[in-house]
């Protein structure tokens, strides 16, 4: 009896070493994939930076955001403050600083997209799951109510929702969760179809184990990589929906700054050549956007298992 405890233990740590091998070896092929993509490497530099400003924000802000000056209303980039500073991104049309609302609006921005990713993808891979798996009529009302969801413009949807339940933060962030679900839950829908036909999870029935260790210990593993290309997309298209909703009043309310705000507010000092209101919020959302979509290209070549082969 002691020498089939020994020998289980056994197996146990060379099951464990064996697992720590594999984590270690695909971090240095992930490390060493990243450098020699350059672009990755660009992105990833770019979404660093973008984090760490959405995090210690308020601690490199110079100004209040939300401080208005009058006197100072409209300055130029570099333009002396009325007191100790300077407006190193120029002024708006209340004397706010904009590297300031810069730097807040990074933390709104990146929080919208990720907190919306997370509410989408976790309801539509649990649907998908359900859907995929028990078929029958619950697959069929799952994926109607997807396709009814689809006949409406994502936007013209969320604003529809947005003028019932009234801008805000969280407001904000369930409507363009909700309107995520869909495309998580058709692509694992496809996956468990596939899968639960499988043979380890025919033994996996076979064994008893329970519904929830099916779905979410055996299979919801084998299709995480896809979600997790088709989230680093998503979280670049719904910041871009944050800013248009923002843009058209619907966001968060006015004393939070958000980059969709603040180029909803230069709209009408373009034609007075104050460029600096909408060039430089343009560009956060360019680059945030951009470095979001070059990590969803390189995550999709990364995890494509023809290409691990081939490594």
């Amino acid at each position: 009896m002691a020498n089939v405890d020994t020998e289980a233990r056994l197996d146990f740590a060379d099951r464990g070493k064996t697992v720590v091998s594999y984590r270690r070896k695909e971090f240095r092929r992930a490390v060493h994939s990243l450098i020699a993509s350059r672009w990755a490497l660009i992105g990833m530099l770019i979404l660093f930076a973008a984090t760490f400003i959405a995090v210690f924000g308020p601690w490199l802000a110079p100004f209040d955001p939300n401080r208005q000056n009058i006197m100072m209303r409209l300055m130029e980039p570099g333009a002396e403050a009325a007191r100790n500073g300077t407006y190193w991104l120029g002024s708006d049309h209340l004397g706010r600083d904009v590297l300031s609302r810069l730097l807040y609006g990074a933390r709104v921005s990146l929080l919208v997209g990720v907190a919306s990713i997370a509410v989408g993808g976790t309801l539509g891979t649990l649907l998908g799951l359900i859907s995929g798996y028990f078929g029958g009529w619950i697959d069929d009302v799952i994926m109607r109510l997807g396709d009814i969801q689809l006949a409406f413009p994502f936007i013209l949807l969320a604003i529809m929702f947005l003028v019932v339940l009234g801008p805000g933060l969280v407001n904000i962030i369930l409507v363009l969760g909700i309107g995520q679900w869909i495309t998580y839950a058709r692509i694992v829908r496809a996956q468990t179809l596939s899968l639960r036909e499988k043979e380890y999870v025919e033994a996996a029935r076979a064994m008893g184990d329970s519904l929830f260790s099916i779905l979410f210990r055996t299979i919801l593993p084998n299709i995480v990589a896809p979600l997790t290309v088709i989230a680093s997309f998503n979280v670049a298209s719904v910041i871009l929906s944050e800013a248009a909703l923002s843009f058209l009043g619907l966001g968060v309310p006015p004393t939070v700054p958000t980059w969709g705000s603040m180029l909803s507010e230069s709209r009408d000092h373009l034609l007075a050549n104050k460029w600096w209101l909408a060039v430089f919020p343009g560009l956060a959302i360019v680059f945030t956007v951009l470095a979001f979509n070059i990590i969803g290209d390189w995550l999709r070549d990364f995890l494509d298992p023809r290409l691990k082969e081939r490594d």
